[in-house]
């Protein structure tokens, strides 16, 4: 990068950061700007490659302090504006070097200070006297990189560590307990390393679920379907529930419990560091109608509807319908 780039390129515009912006804002910048620009995004695409570039060029500048100070003080300096190499055009790099070091001459006239930009002691040279040392491009960081890993259901509630294959090399990454399908996992400076002296991209992993033929996630709560017969729901029982470790929890069915409704159970969800961030297990209840009676049964359920004979299940579904 030449000295006459940074008087021609407004780098804060390239990352779209105000002039005082931190250090961390000017990061978050370029890292969703490389996301969108980079050309693996954006294959064949000659402009976005060439935006990828300046967005690279701009943030080297700007998150190393030394450079971005001097680049602050250069643009402050001259207003960003373009410098010539002679003519007698107005506002040349003659002119404005010429207004900080010369002065008026005596008798009216002026004191031109010429500098040459071709051979020995050219415009970097002059600017590195100045701000102490030349332009150099700062050391680029890494990229952010992306990778998709499948967990089986139970790895996924508890937690795994999987190996990863990203680019040549192998990464170790530790998927938190209760990860849900769909969800991505970064990993600081695991991504594609910079050039010597700046900081690695980070590893964005989105990980994929196997489904459960029983259990579901809800956070950080297990869910299940647990049927249960119409006499245990009428008249209330306590029934046995798996729990994801292979043992059971005994769940107490109130008498009268309507199909569909959930039972909480404290404390048996996704582990956490403790019981109180522990989740619970979700026990929805199904009460299973028989496909086949036997006549005995008929008899029974015959005469559990003239016993009932005078409540009507339906008696306010007429009037909220009409609402």
């Amino acid at each position: 990068m030449t000295g006459q780039d940074w008087l021609e390129k407004d780098f804060y515009a390239v990352l779209g950061v105000p002039k005082d912006a931190d250090a961390a804002t000017i990061k978050k910048a370029y890292r969703k700007l490389a996301r969108e620009k980079h050309p693996d995004h954006n294959p064949g695409d000659a402009k976005a490659e060439s935006e990828f570039k300046d967005i690279g060029e701009a943030y080297s500048v700007l998150s190393d302090p030394e450079q971005r100070q001097q680049y602050d003080q250069i643009r402050a300096m001259t207003g960003g504006a373009r410098f010539t190499s002679g003519g007698r055009g107005a506002g040349g790099f003659e002119d404005i070097l010429g207004g900080m070091f010369g002065a008026g001459a005596p008798g009216g006239g002026s004191t031109r200070v010429r500098y040459s930009t071709g051979g020995g002691g050219g415009f970097e040279d002059i600017l590195g006297g100045m701000f102490g040392g030349g332009f150099q491009r700062g050391p680029q960081p890494g990229v952010d990189l992306s990778a998709a890993v499948e967990l089986p259901f139970r790895q996924a509630v508890e937690g795994s560590t999987v190996s990863l294959q990203v680019e040549n090399r192998t990464v170790n990454a530790r998927i938190p307990a209760g990860v849900r399908d769909g969800q991505k996992i970064r990993l600081r400076g695991k991504g594609r390393p910079g050039e010597p002296g700046a900081p690695a991209g980070d590893l964005v992993v989105t990980v994929h679920v196997k489904p459960h033929p029983v259990f579901s996630l809800d956070g950080r709560n297990l869910k299940i379907t647990v049927p249960i017969a119409f006499d245990e729901a009428a008249l209330g029982a306590t029934v046995e529930v798996p729990t994801l470790n292979g043992d059971t929890v005994k769940v107490k069915v109130p008498a009268g419990t309507p199909s569909g409704r959930t039972l909480r159970v404290k404390g048996r969800g996704v582990p956490g560091k403790d019981a109180k961030s522990s989740g619970d297990l979700l026990v929805t209840v199904q009460v299973v109608v028989p496909q086949r009676l036997s006549d005995a049964a008929r008899q029974a359920v015959q005469a559990f509807g003239i016993a009932t004979s005078g409540e009507d299940v339906r008696a306010t579904l007429m009037d909220q319908a009409r609402r």
